[in-house]
């Protein structure tokens, strides 16, 4: 059904007996021409463009688990396109466009809200990475406005502008940065990519591949075999070790992500706050929780679960940034597992077995890229030709001496 506020009051009026469920839950079929492999945004997002822009059909999502159980529900909700390099800015200004129209698109109420996003500078060459980085992004067609220290306690006069070791001397803003609803992502491309004829799987577990002659043929699952015609694997932290059952090495690690949410507090924060001298952002939920992460745990790690030293770490960056939060009290915490790319940017790109691509390495950027990161996807399995934006996300770009490392930290997955 289509959702629409005459709906929301039709229901309302008889009872809400109406409501249909936003999926189906069929059962698997011996056979599909694409088989995505992981439930969650990038996954569904790639079913839904594969379907409805591209006009594809038989197509299955395989989850291990539930639709929204993975890093697509457990993240800080932040969407942007404030990237330097030219093989990353157009894609993610590409992904902000699509967030934009998200909600109409798959009618589905995600919550998309561009309230901005405020990136700290706390030293001169700071201040000049950050207009490279601002120029680069307008250059592409991105929004952004550098803001001296009046500027910023023009819009957020409580932060700490006189610490002695990290004094805020301005920011760099996209407007239209923001915030979205990051499991309501999951369930309305769910609904969106069933209402276009893509069967749902989920607790159907892949647990092999079907490859003979160098061809993948189809997946061993929980559920029975299914044979396919195209096998596209996107399945975050967990890449590695799908990818080992192809025995395919990836220069991936994984790392567990933390993240925080506060007791409910009174509005303070309209936007996006990232803190520029240490890993700290923030942003304040609709219930008045302030949600904010920092960085990675600094070991590999499968679990959905950190370590106190990374919290008192992300702790001591938000009081360096806004003391005033120092009595507030912290509501509840979760991990994610990031597949940490060895120079901070995704792949997207077919494998050297036929029929099988991938789709993976993150890092901090999946939540934001997931439209642009779905579009380019379901672009590569029904064109076989990379989408203009995604033509440098390649699995062989280490060999060749293309690194896309965004952050300047080199070869080390654990900085990015």
């Amino acid at each position: 059904m289509r959702y629409s506020a005459l709906r929301v009051l039709k229901e309302g009026l008889t009872g809400n007996k109406g409501w249909k469920p936003a999926w189906r839950d069929p059962e698997p079929q011996k056979n599909y021409d694409f088989i995505i492999v992981g439930g969650g945004g990038h996954g569904l997002a790639t079913a839904y463009y594969l379907a409805k822009t591209f006009g594809q059909s038989k197509i299955a999502v395989l989850e291990k688990g539930w639709i929204g159980g993975g890093n697509v529900g457990r993240n800080t909700t932040i969407i942007r396109s404030n990237y330097m390099l030219p093989e990353n800015q157009p894609f993610y200004e590409f992904s902000m466009q699509l967030w934009e129209g998200l909600e109409q698109e798959f009618n589905y109420n995600a919550m998309v809200s561009q309230r901005g996003i405020l990136n700290l500078f706390h030293s001169d060459n700071q201040r000049d990475a950050f207009i490279r980085r601002g120029n680069a992004m307008i250059m592409s067609g991105a929004d952004a406005v550098l803001l001296d220290q009046d500027g910023v306690r023009g819009m957020y006069p409580f932060l700490d502008f006189d610490n002695a070791r990290f004094p805020i001397k301005g920011g760099l803003v996209q407007p239209r940065g923001g915030t979205v609803r990051h499991d309501a992502v999951a369930w309305g491309y769910a609904r969106g990519a069933d209402r276009n004829g893509v069967d749902i799987l989920q607790n159907c577990e892949v647990t092999g591949f079907q490859i003979s002659d160098g061809v993948c043929t189809g997946v061993e699952t929980s559920r029975g075999p299914i044979g396919a015609k195209k096998v596209a694997v996107c399945v975050a932290g967990s890449s590695s070790r799908v990818m080992a059952k192809a025995d395919m090495r990836l220069p991936i690690e994984s790392h567990v992500l933390q993240a925080f949410v506060s007791e409910g507090l009174k509005p303070v924060l309209s936007g996006v706050v990232t803190f520029g001298a240490g890993h700290f952002y923030v942003s304040q939920s609709d219930k008045g929780g302030l949600v904010f992460g920092g960085d990675i745990d600094g070991y590999n790690s499968y679990a959905q679960r950190g370590n106190l030293p990374v919290v008192e770490d992300v702790c001591e960056g938000g009081m360096a940034l806004m003391p005033m939060i120092g009595r507030a009290r912290l509501l509840r915490m979760w991990g994610g597992i990031m597949d940490m790319s060895l120079d901070g940017s995704p792949f997207i790109d077919k494998t050297h077995i036929g029929g099988l691509y991938f789709n993976g390495g993150w890092c901090y950027g999946g939540f934001k890229a997931t439209p642009a990161s779905g579009y380019c996807y379901a672009h590569l399995l029904a064109t076989g030709e990379p989408h203009e934006v995604a033509t440098s996300f390649r699995l062989d770009r280490f060999l060749n001496g293309h690194m896309i490392d965004e952050k300047g930290q080199g070869a080390q997955a654990n900085l990015h």
